[in-house]
């Protein structure tokens, strides 16, 4: 009991910090909401203290020890992932540095937060720029899933393959994670990840004869598409396949279909 005492006691200083940092940037954010409802456009000054904000609840949230808050210090470091991103006024003033640090802040404390790896690493990636970063925190997260979550958990392996092939240069690593990807989506009896497995093990084999594959990259563009959450990732990647020679075209009923470049020889 005494020692329960101590930590909370400890810990008290750093949970004030990062509310005081909270209520510092949910004063800014209505100020910013106010100013755009009357037609104020929010300073390139303003995005920026806003960015630096972010950055110290990061910073503030990396720094309290591990303990029974770590989901809940998760779920917050996410819900400012969503804010952020989602501001795109701020964005085109400030980039997307911070990215990095969310993924940081939410795989450290809850690896096991799936929802959220998609979401992060193409933020990470395409609006970041540091697919390496991204890797890392994959890397991370793909060391402690429990055998029991591997087939849910088979797109962390896919996501860091499209890393590997379409950012880092990298074919042979990306064809080892499309490889890991068909073996732990292999593990589950549902015929959908079964239809997983063999085309992962299809991109693998792409690589294995081509390096170069587009079919492979087209590939690896199609998971993004399908994990993107939103709009400016899908048109991103919808064009990228089309560029391969591929094709994506959605139905009446809202159904996404994905052709891929039907001969790599034909394409190169």
């Amino acid at each position: 009991m005494q020692s329960q005492g101590l930590f909370k006691r400890a810990m008290a200083p750093m949970i004030a910090l990062i509310c005081a940092g909270a209520i510092a940037h949910l004063q800014f954010t209505q100020v910013k909401a106010a100013e755009k409802q009357a037609g104020q456009e929010v300073t390139k000054a303003e995005a920026l203290r806003e960015e630096a904000q972010y950055q110290t609840n990061m910073a503030l949230a990396e720094k309290i020890p591990p303990s029974g808050f770590d989901n809940l210090i998760a779920d917050w470091a996410f819900l400012n992932v969503v804010q952020y991103f989602g501001d795109d006024e701020a964005r085109s003033k400030t980039g997307y540095p911070v990215t990095p640090d969310f993924f940081e802040v939410v795989v450290n404390r809850d690896p096991l937060f799936l929802d959220t790896y998609s979401y992060l690493s193409s933020m990470v990636t395409l609006y970041g720029g540091q697919p390496q970063k991204s890797v890392a925190m994959l890397d991370q997260g793909l060391a402690v899933i429990p055998d029991a979550m591997k087939p849910e958990a088979y797109f962390l392996w896919q996501a860091k393959a499209a890393d590997e092939l379409l950012f880092l240069g990298q074919p042979q690593a990306a064809r080892k994670s499309y490889e890991q990807a068909a073996a732990w989506a292999g593990l589950s009896n549902s015929p959908e990840l079964r239809r997983v497995a063999q085309r992962s093990r299809q991109t693998a084999q792409f690589l294995a004869t081509n390096p170069d594959s587009r079919q492979a990259q087209a590939s690896s563009w199609s998971n993004v598409l399908m994990s993107a959450v939103d709009q400016r990732t899908r048109q991103y990647a919808s064009r990228q396949i089309e560029a391969l020679g591929g094709r994506v075209s959605v139905s009446d009923d809202g159904l996404l279909s994905i052709q891929l470049p039907s001969d790599d020889q034909k394409q190169q």
